[in-house]
């Protein structure tokens, strides 16, 4: 099916798109809300189909890139967590260590974007470690339905504690020069704000629209901080002013970017939010602040 142009969908359709992808909405009062919109020869089922990620045409970086030195899948111990967790492991072409960046998925596993992250980070000169945390559950299905669902049955809690080994075990890859960041997207970027509160030794972190840490727990931050929102993301976006005035109360490093028009998720290439130019500009920014940080 013909997918739609992204000035064709309303703002509210992203809006429950939005609800219904960290379930808030179950899948068919998603489309009867939905619906409401299917005016002007617009169909649901055009709607659908627009809106559902495209992994086929929009990868960036392959597997068998000629930057890269390496891109395979891994398990790693996760002890406090999950027990053994698969990731992808991205190494760049070259000699001597690599600063590390763990890579952490949406609420729906380790999906091909986020594997194509993984890949990015290496071609821009990082070792990377995309964990996925459906690996006691299987492992990301090849959908982000199902994905959702799965990802569901366990606690972020003890998907923090997968995300924190692999930092472990990153920072103690021989391929590493000990030094590693963490990067994350939604569901990611909750983590990624938690993995500063509880590693010590953290030298960098970078939280796309994610959910921010307890006021409490902020003075335990040690590292530098990005902090990425969408200004159309009211949801995530209520939680940034408590987090800041802790920040700022605490004398932490952070800087924060709310990028303007833009939706939640408008790094993510794949679905209809993305934005080329804010992305394009946010992994600038990315990339250039864990290179300060990580060399």
């Amino acid at each position: 099916m013909e997918k739609l142009n992204k000035a064709d969908i309303p703002q509210e359709a992203f809006d429950l798109y939005d609800y219904y992808c960290h379930n808030k909405l179950d899948r068919r009062t998603f489309i009867e809300k939905l619906s409401i919109y299917a005016v002007g020869g617009i169909t649901v089922a055009a709607l659908l189909s627009s809106m559902t990620p495209d992994y086929h045409s929009t990868q960036t970086v392959s597997s068998d890139d000629g930057r890269l030195q390496g891109s395979e899948y891994i398990m790693y111990p996760s002890p406090k967590g999950g027990g053994q967790i698969k990731g992808l492991l991205s190494t760049p072409v070259g000699n001597g260590k690599f600063p590390g960046i763990v890579v952490v998925h949406e609420n729906r596993g380790l999906n091909p974007y986020i594997e194509d992250v993984g890949r990015r980070c290496a071609v821009d000169g990082f070792i990377s470690l995309a964990p996925d945390a459906l690996t006691p559950l299987g492992g990301y299905p090849g959908n982000d339905d199902e994905g959702r669902a799965m990802q569901a049955k366990r606690t972020r809690e003890e998907m923090l504690e997968d995300f924190i080994a692999a930092y472990e075990f990153l920072k103690n890859h021989p391929n590493c020069n000990g030094k590693v960041g963490v990067v994350g997207f939604c569901f990611g970027g909750w983590i990624s704000n938690m993995m500063a509160v509880r590693i010590p030794d953290l030298k960098a972190a970078v939280p796309y629209y994610g959910g921010q840490p307890e006021a409490a727990d902020v003075a335990q931050i040690k590292a530098p901080l990005l902090v990425i929102y969408a200004e159309l993301d009211s949801r995530v976006n209520a939680g940034w002013p408590a987090y800041e005035s802790a920040l700022k109360a605490q004398g932490k490093n952070y800087q924060m970017i709310n990028f303007p028009g833009v939706n939640h998720g408008f790094h993510n290439n794949t679905t209809p939010r993305y934005d080329e130019t804010a992305a394009k500009e946010a992994w600038e920014k990315t990339i250039a602040f864990f290179r300060k940080n990580l060399n």
